[in-house]
């Protein structure tokens, strides 16, 4: 418990993060580490409270790989930080902006450079799951951090699982033998008191699962995820995005409550294809959703004149599945079974998956989605049970359709394309 001098708010925090940061007097801070171990959530209260309450005249930037991903993460997390702790602020969504007093915190995405390179005399910047820049991103946000700063010194925080990729090495160095202006601290899950029992035992399941998950995920320590399960796919920018396409309009949906509910819209398109197609996009991916919450927030994302269309949902949930319908909507339980999951992952790769640019947790997912290993690195014939809510999702939907009857699933029932 912190207590803040000017508000005299009392902040839940973790102290040995909270602390690093406040007590670094180094340029660049890097803060990596294990799946659950609150990065994030410090870094956000670190720049609230040290900095937008108690500085004056400084500019703050926070920034993700794409607008989608900063939309759904740090810019929902920091407004649910100021609502929390009852802090007066202003917004304007529209330039994602949030004002304290002579403060400003910019959320701005690296996938628009131009906007980027349009700002001046930033003072700190927070570059969320750092892991997803370049090079280059790294250097264009230091030369961008050098606006005037009467209260001290301008700082740059990096935050990310330590997720081996060709640009990572150089964050993999910078973690092992840090320059001199910079300070690391390496955090696991063990450092979240805050941590609910569920997820823990989530984590740490991944030791029984897959060596490499539970390195990077369990352990917080560098490593290559090899044996991944998708390949054939590709992200389609929100701009080019083509709502008009033809094609079966289904969508798949995994229950959750601790772990996110994730409901995934699904189009496989009527077009001459080397390969059949078929377009995703990730509607819900919440947790914490009781199943009328649930109910209420499809309704506000499925059109009316849809809501008859086919869902999949999880088959361990009968009873869910039944309030889905008495809501109005088509709902029927996944097939579950002997090699089910097995299965359905062939169905999904028989397609090329085009992605829409904002599913965030989607593309995250998929991206890391890999097959369970032995200890000498071989591949196992069952996938990581981790963070595979929408591909779970996809595969509900997809093990239902008949490749070459497309309007008709499995199950016989026919429901319009």
């Amino acid at each position: 418990m912190l207590k803040n001098e000017e508000t005299h708010i009392q902040v839940l925090v973790n102290p040995k993060q909270f602390n690093f940061l406040r007590e670094s007097r180094k340029r660049k801070i890097h803060l990596y580490g294990s799946a659950g171990s609150s990065k994030s959530w410090t870094i956000a209260q670190f720049l609230i409270f040290e900095k937008m309450l108690k500085e004056h005249d400084i500019r703050i930037l926070v920034t993700r790989k794409t607008g989608p991903a900063l939309s759904k993460s740090a810019w929902l997390l920091v407004q649910d930080l100021l609502r929390k702790y009852e802090i007066p602020f202003d917004r304007n969504v529209v330039d994602r902006l949030i004002t304290i007093g002579s403060n400003e915190m910019y959320f701005v995405a690296l996938d628009d450079p131009d906007k980027l390179k349009s700002f001046e005399k930033i003072n700190h910047i927070w570059a969320e799951e750092t892991t997803e820049l370049t090079r280059e991103d790294y250097i264009q946000l230091g030369l961008r951090c050098r606006g005037e700063n009467l209260n001290g010194i301008n700082q740059l925080y990096f935050s990310y699982n330590p997720v081996l990729k060709p640009f990572n090495k150089y964050l993999k160095k910078v973690t092992e033998n840090p320059p001199s202006d910079v300070d690391v601290l390496h955090v696991t899950y063990h450092d979240n008191a805050f941590l609910d029992k569920e997820y823990i035992e989530e984590i740490e399941l991944l030791k029984e699962q897959d060596l490499v998950y539970w390195q990077i995920y369990g352990l917080g320590k560098w490593a290559v995820l090899k044996n991944l399960i998708y390949t054939s796919f590709d992200i389609v920018p929100e701009s080019e995005w083509d709502d008009s396409k033809s094609g079966i309009i289904g969508y798949g949906l995994d229950f959750g409550f601790n772990s996110p509910s994730a409901l995934i819209e699904l189009r496989i398109v009527d077009r001459p294809a080397d390969k059949p197609e078929v377009f995703v996009r990730e509607l819900l991916y919440e947790r914490k959703l009781t199943n009328n919450q649930l109910v209420e927030k499809m309704k506000e994302l499925i059109p009316e004149n849809y809501r008859t269309r086919l869902i999949v949902a999880d088959s361990a949930e009968p009873d869910r599945i039944e309030e889905i319908n008495q809501a109005g909507f088509y709902c029927i339980p996944c097939s579950k079974g002997p090699q089910s999951v097995r299965m359905g992952i062939d169905k999904v790769k028989r397609y090329f998956i085009y992605i829409h640019g904002g599913s965030a947790n989607l593309i995250e997912e998929i991206s890391n989605y890999k097959w369970k290993e032995m200890p000498d690195s071989a591949p196992i014939d069952a996938p990581v049970e981790f963070n595979d809510h929408a591909m779970a999702a996809i595969r509900y939907f997809l093990e239902k359709i008949e490749l070459n009857q497309p309007n008709i699933i499995i199950a016989g029932n026919i429901f319009e394309s």
